[in-house]
């Protein structure tokens, strides 16, 4: 998603925009744009570039699996539907994606929180499967391989997490509904 079109970005511009237009009508002497547009304008832009400064862009979704399309819709994958939504919009006023989740977890580093990278969603042997790839930051991969059996069930009753490391430094959770018995 484009920067340009975050919130915050848009309040910024919309700011900025009434200020000019405000600044340019008190050059030119004409009072009835100038007032308005200088005293709404700069109290807006102020409030677009504080919104600029706590902003935390969404996670990258890539491309679904065909077959993973089709799996999105089972009553299982409700609440893995729901963490997609969560994750891909903006967030203001927070260090990472899902940070409330992780330090409940205790896989949070105040100094250098896990950075949600993308999200994918996939189909694994006939189940929907959402794959979170972090970038792990201050959190070793030994605290992940801790907390495994509990993240599934953390977000949700019936999910089982598989953990791997794609490269140094990442971290790849799939999240995927438990395989009867």
């Amino acid at each position: 998603m484009l920067s340009i079109a975050s919130p915050g970005s848009l309040v910024t511009i919309a700011g900025a925009s009434l200020s000019v237009i405000g600044w340019i009508g008190y050059a030119t002497g004409n009072p009835n744009l100038s007032l308005p547009t200088i005293f709404y304008g700069i109290p807006i832009l102020l409030g677009g570039l504080a919104l600029k400064s706590s902003e935390l862009p969404p996670a990258e979704l890539l491309s679904p699996a065909p077959e993973a399309v089709a799996l999105r819709q089972a009553a299982a994958s409700q609440t893995l539907r729901k963490l997609v939504k969560d994750v891909t919009r903006w967030r203001y006023g927070q260090k990472a994606h899902l940070e409330s989740s992780l330090e409940a977890l205790k896989l949070w580093d105040e100094d250098a929180p896990p950075q949600l990278l993308s999200v994918a969603e996939q189909a694994v042997d006939g189940r929907y499967c959402l794959a979170l790839r972090f970038r792990t930051e201050g959190v070793p991969f030994e605290r992940w391989q801790e907390k495994q059996e509990r993240l599934g069930r953390f977000f949700d009753k019936g999910l089982q997490a598989r953990l791997s490391q794609p490269a140094a430094g990442e971290l790849l959770l799939e999240l995927l509904p438990a395989q009867a018995a």
